[in-house]
């Protein structure tokens, strides 16, 4: 790769840090995608142990690499994505990736593929990392910026996704009990929260 194919491709990618996501930050504002994506690749780097079996290089890439199709299209909640949204992202992204330099064009190509399949250890990996940082972060922000139907998602999102791995469980737990925490103090009276459901 020489240097201006390295600029072009961080140019684009650049986007990603004024994409922004549905959830905010503890400190009141939107997230970015590109923030989501450091984080649940610094999750990977810190649960490597856990994962003797696993090519955890490969899912640290998956993690660097899994929202780049966002560039294109935005982010969507996953709540709101249709297969249609999907298939939109995944062909921009693809057709992107086809310019890159060899051998990234392939690496990547070959990446993304494994990803969608959610066939593979790392996959799965990758894939339970991203559903729960999701939730992660919603529980550190403000409550008043969930929706009425996020109270009961942030309880269940992503429990599909651990089912392949005690540990990945035991920490889907933990998020899960942070958030049932967090609901019940700001439901208290003098708190400041108000509890919402879905009717």
């Amino acid at each position: 790769m020489n240097a201006k194919e390295l600029l072009n491709i961080m140019h684009v990618t650049e986007k990603l840090k004024d994409t922004t996501r549905h959830c905010y930050t503890s400190k009141g504002r939107h997230e970015s995608v590109a923030e989501h994506s450091w984080r649940i690749t610094l999750m990977a780097y810190f649960v490597k142990e856990e994962f003797p079996e696993a090519d955890m290089d490969k899912v640290i890439k998956m993690c660097l690499i899994h929202d780049l199709g966002e560039i294109f299209t935005g982010d969507i909640p996953s709540f709101n994505k249709t297969e249609a949204d999907t298939k939109r992202e995944d062909e921009l992204l693809f057709e992107w990736v086809a310019t890159l330099p060899e051998p990234y064009d392939r690496e990547m190509n070959a990446l993304l593929q494994e990803m969608n399949a959610l066939e593979t250890t790392e996959a799965k990996i990758y894939k339970a990392l991203d559903n729960m940082e999701a939730v992660l972060q919603h529980n550190e922000s403000d409550i008043a910026t969930w929706e009425p139907h996020e109270y009961e998602l942030n309880l269940t999102y992503g429990n599909d996704k651990v089912a392949f791995s005690p540990f990945l469980q035991s920490v889907r737990e933990e998020i899960r009990n942070e958030t049932i925490e967090k609901i019940k103090n700001c439901a208290e009276p003098g708190n400041g929260g108000e509890k919402h459901d879905d009717n």
